[in-house]
């Protein structure tokens, strides 16, 4: 069944050939300002890897990679969920201080993805990873880390709406900080995505800190794959969206595991069988660089600032008849 949203009296700001042309805009303004505010390189990256190094996003742990077979490289092949894994070898193997990064176009298959106006089996972000000293590993520093890619998102916003001035959306600059924990206590009686929504709509810009371990009520506040974000140093970035009337979420980021907090979280996880991975064997053994690193979805990005009502109006994708049929019904053009 469709969960597509369609809101009353919705008509696109601009045209197919106008949505495009800032469609570039947004990609090419934003990139500049994250790569200049966090003091990234942009670097080639692998759109599949091979599932036996441990280096694929697990996610939440249940979703199924799309695999293929290599016969010219004699192995099979996972399409990336995401690079969270990789970037940290690319660090290391490039040479790359403390202070200095990378960001990368990453595209991604995720097969299992529950379709909606946010959600679409492929993906498209800017992954980025920088290397951190030991002394950097703190909450401070990835609030702080937080609020310059807010200022990225404001200055690609600025340049977005004095282009097309038919774009009317205003992002608050002002990021609320809040701990999982902190939201179950303020909701007891709401979903986490309930709670979300009843925040970012306080607060504009939101900052949910902490996801993956379990809450005092037992559950996490969102699945969070052990291995790559620290439990306690990671967090969502989310504003609220009146287009859809919900908290839209534009980044998962966070500073890394490190050897103490990887052992840790697999054995959380029940998965300590991943240590004997190439990738987890480096971390363990402090083969690799500490990092801080993140996804901000480029469609989301351009959806948001062009207050688009679905995802499927700003990238090519596949839907559901359902939806297909129902968003045609309603003015809603997806590529």
């Amino acid at each position: 069944m469709s969960k597509v949203i369609l809101p009353d009296g919705y008509v696109s700001r601009l045209g197919l050939y106008d949505t495009q042309a800032a469609i570039s805009l947004i990609k090419d303004t934003f990139q500049q300002a994250l790569s200049a505010i966090l003091r990234l390189k942009r670097v080639s990256a692998p759109l599949f890897v091979d599932p036996n190094e441990g280096l694929n996003d697990n996610l939440n742990g249940v979703e199924r990679p799309v695999r293929f077979d290599a016969p010219g490289a004699g192995r099979d092949c996972e399409v990336v969920h995401s690079l969270a894994k990789w970037k940290r070898y690319a660090l290391a193997r490039y040479g790359f201080r403390p202070g200095q990064g990378l960001y990368t176009d990453m595209n991604a298959i995720r097969r299992d993805e529950e379709l909606d106006n946010l959600h679409s089996i492929y993906v498209d972000q800017w992954d980025w990873e920088k290397v951190l000293t030991r002394e950097d590993r703190t909450e401070a520093y990835l609030e702080k880390t937080v609020r310059s890619i807010v200022e990225a998102i404001l200055y690609t916003e600025a340049v977005v709406t004095a282009k097309y001035p038919a774009l009317s959306m205003k992002i608050n600059r002002e990021v609320t900080f809040v701990t999982s924990e902190e939201l179950l206590r303020m909701y007891p009686d709401k979903t986490p995505k309930e709670r979300e929504n009843l925040f970012a709509k306080e607060h504009g810009t939101v900052f949910i800190k902490q996801i993956g371990d379990k809450l005092s009520d037992g559950k996490p506040h969102d699945g969070r794959a052990p291995d790559y974000d620290d439990w306690a140093l990671n967090g969502d970035l989310l504003v609220w969206y009146p287009v859809l009337g919900c908290a839209f979420e534009l980044s998962s980021m966070g500073i890394r595991v490190d050897e103490v907090s990887l052992a840790s979280q697999l054995k959380k996880a029940g998965c300590e069988e991943r240590a004997e991975l190439p990738f987890h064997k480096a971390l363990l053994n402090k083969e690799l660089p500490l990092t801080i690193g993140g996804g901000i979805g480029q469609s989301r990005l351009c959806m948001l600032l062009l207050e688009k009502a679905h995802i499927g109006e700003v990238q090519s994708s596949l839907w559901d008849k359902e939806t297909i049929a129902k968003t045609e019904a309603h003015g809603i053009t997806l590529l």
